[in-house]
């Protein structure tokens, strides 16, 4: 590369670090600062709109309620994937939605969810809104070629049979649509309808199209709701946790360029550029898309860093190889992008199908967890594969060509991992033995298998009035542990109320004479009016549905990592050790949380698809240079196959260590420097980086060696 054009690329790699990181710096700052540039936070950073609707229907079953929940859940997901749902006391239904300070702009949009029912010409219901599964405004060219404005239903595949015979039926008539005894639409059948989708034209522009469509989506719930209260929340975190939470992402991000320039020179300053590139376009981007962002979603972001960092380790190390044996530099550079290729897309790939089944199957914090680290993994792609590769490359133009600069990897003695495979699975077979041991004692005991929080199990929500204002900081330091003492329990959420002196506290379920307790702390320390206090008994924000639809997704997504693997490694085995060893990794982080008790709650999720998409990448790059040791290899013996998988290990273990490492110092800072929440959050995630290791070095391809000479016995081919 010549040297003018080197320095071009510099001078312009150098101008969009400083402008992405302006920019970068202009959003977080105004972030959680009402109108402007910011991002869009959710409930436990920021704060919202909390909606109370009375169920109308007397005698709902519990079928009912659920049903009504999740549908809701779903319908106020177009506002913010982190909104959540959840039933309070016997006949209520709350809704709280992130981001937003206008309870009215929401229900006047949304609608008040009421009964939906479609008839023949004779008044005859033959479909409600149960049937409905989605509508959506949508515009088409009329026979002029004109804009205009439509409604697209879709149908569940029950009532698509009943729609096509009804219209078949009643061609050339009025199919009214009755919202709350009112007709909101009377279109006419124009042909029979058939295949579960339908669409309503005549609109007369796109807003009502778009009130229309709400109206359907709304009634299309199990049960008829009214309004009954709204107000704006605040952050249950507070602003202290998302600033802990920068400082540390800050801190980190800062102490691992250190490291990298620290350990390989040129290469390193290459990659500490291509990471701040990386962390301020994935701000960027999150901006751009109005992605709402919460705990969950940081940490998509940190497994972001910690798959930018490990693909520059994989490069660098394959560089670095090319080295010692003896090539030029520039000829380094260009075998040791080639050759890290393969375990770099493969990684980023598995981890990216992850991030897809969860968007599609996933809800609330689920959802928007996957859509930060599928950002996060192709910005980390982008980045390690073509600016570190073209800042490496103006480097090497400008000059810096002496192979001193860029350092030689060091030939290791190669370590005998499979002889001490019988080792390794009862140390792996032990901690996850001791997980389930003591979460048998712990429920045998009344405390419950696993330390279940209020997003899981539900509890009481009582709503305190003060005499003046505290800050989120004020009572989570003075008032939380007064309720702790009245609960016995630490899982205790906050909020306070919007423009007045309220703070709701949710905790476990408490009886009626915890409840007197609570009320006498409050009047005795506060000078409280007992009057003003109210309780009432809520139910788990996160539905057995959407439970459900995260361990759906989950199995989906190990179902196609296995099928991809398989297929790009043209062997079954490493598809197979890969998820044993994924399994084995999760195990362990749940042995965390029914040892030390921390509290599974909606980071509880977070924290496993963090480490499924972790762990995965880290086997990929071992099991890639075992691929290339065999490569062309047909009929290996055990003993070769022993020094195969020994020496693929052996490789790449500075790599696993320096990536691991690496990742652990962001969560340790995570954990060091906040709040109670976020310790809750990565702890186990720090037990999930430790097995993450553990399984790649030591499991993984043990139980692929153990199968490939299972497989080739009677003289079959390896």
């Amino acid at each position: 590369m010549k040297k003018n054009k080197s320095v071009a690329i510099l001078a312009v790699v150098l101008a969009v670090v400083v402008a992405l990181g302006y920019y970068a710096s202009i959003i977080l700052s105004s972030t959680g600062k009402g109108e402007g540039q910011n991002i869009t936070l959710g409930l436990d950073l920021a704060g919202g709109v909390s909606i109370t609707y009375q169920v109308e229907d007397e005698d709902a079953t519990a079928e009912q309620m659920s049903d009504t929940i999740y549908k809701l859940q779903k319908r106020i997901e177009s506002y913010s994937t982190e909104a959540t749902v959840y039933q309070s006391g016997d006949d209520r239904i709350c809704v709280e939605i992130p981001g937003v300070t206008d309870a009215n702009d929401i229900l006047e949009d949304l609608g008040t969810p009421g009964s939906l029912q479609f008839c023949d010409p004779d008044g005859n219901v033959f479909m409600t809104g149960d049937d409905v599964v989605d509508a959506q405004a949508g515009t088409y060219k009329d026979n002029t070629g004109n804009n205009a404005y439509c409604v697209d239903l879709v149908l569940s595949d029950d009532a698509a049979e009943t729609f096509s015979e009804i219209t078949g039926e009643n061609i050339g008539k009025n199919l009214p649509i009755i919202y709350d005894g009112e007709t909101i639409s009377n279109p006419v059948v124009q042909s029979q309808i058939s295949g579960g989708t339908a669409q309503i034209t005549g609109m007369a522009n796109y807003e009502e199209a778009s009130q229309l469509a709400s109206q359907i989506r709304i009634g299309s719930l199990s049960l008829e709701l009214s309004e009954l209260e709204s107000q704006v929340v605040g952050a249950q975190l507070g602003a202290e946790a998302m600033s802990s939470a920068l400082k540390a992402a800050l801190i980190g991000l800062v102490l691992i360029i250190i490291f990298m320039i620290a350990y390989y020179w040129m290469l390193g300053a290459a990659a500490a550029v291509a990471l701040v590139i990386y962390s301020t376009l994935t701000i960027a981007v999150i901006y751009w898309f109005d992605i709402t962002l919460t705990l969950p979603g940081i940490a998509g972001i940190i497994l972001g860093i910690g798959m930018a960092v490990d693909a520059n380790v994989v490069i660098y190390g394959r560089i670095r190889e090319e080295l010692s044996a003896g090539k030029s530099v520039f000829s380094a550079m260009k075998d040791g992008f080639k050759k890290a290729t393969s375990a770099i897309v493969d990684g980023n790939v598995t981890t990216l199908i992850v991030a897809a089944i969860l968007a599609w199957k996933g809800s609330g914090t689920v959802k928007g967890f996957a859509y930060t680290l599928a950002i996060s993994i192709i910005i980390s792609l982008i980045t390690s594969l073509f600016v570190t590769r073209y800042v490496v490359y103006s480097f090497y133009g400008i000059g810096v060509k002496d192979e001193k600069y860029y350092g030689k990897s060091k030939e290791f003695k190669t370590m005998n991992f499979t002889k001490r495979r019988p080792v390794f699975y009862v140390i792996a077979v032990a901690c996850i033995a001791a997980g389930f041991i003591g979460m048998g004692v712990h429920s045998a005991s009344g405390d419950g298998a696993l330390n279940l929080s209020l997003e899981f199990v539900g509890g009481t929500s009582n709503t305190v009035y003060f005499n003046e204002e505290y800050t989120l900081e004020q009572i989570d330091s003075e008032m939380v542990p007064l309720v702790m003492d009245v609960t016995g329990d630490s899982d205790v959420f906050v909020q306070k109320v919007a423009d007045s002196n309220g703070v709701i506290f949710k905790t476990r379920n408490l009886s009626l004479e915890e409840r007197e307790k609570f009320n006498q702390v409050f009047v005795d320390k506060y000078g409280v009016d007992e009057n003003t206090i109210s309780s009432q008994s809520i139910s788990s924000t996160i539905s057995s549905e959407m439970t459900s639809d995260a361990v759906v997704a989950v199995i989906i997504a190990v179902i196609l990592i296995m099928i991809y693997i398989a297929f790009r490694f043209q062997d079954l085995r490493f598809a197979t050790a890969s998820v044993l060893a994924l399994i084995h990794d999760i195990l362990l982080v749940l042995a965390s949380y029914a040892l030390v008790r921390i509290s599974v709650g909606s980071t509880f999720i977070a924290v496993m698809l963090t480490i499924l998409g972790y762990s995965i990448n880290d086997t990929i790059v071992v099991f890639d240079r075992v691929r290339e040791n065999i490569h062309n290899r047909s009929r290996v013996s055990k003993e070769e196959l022993a020094e195969i998988a020994d020496k693929s290990v052996t490789q790449t273990l500075t790599r696993s260590i320096n990536t691991s490492v690496t990742t652990f110092v962001m969560v340790l800072l995570l954990y060091i420097m906040g709040v109670a929440s976020i310790k809750d959050f990565s702890l186990p995630l720090m037990v999930g980086i430790v097995a993450g290791l553990f399984s790649s070095v030591c499991i993984s391809t043990n139980l692929w060696f153990d199968m490939k000479v299972r497989f080739n016995k009677g003289g079959k081919k390896k």
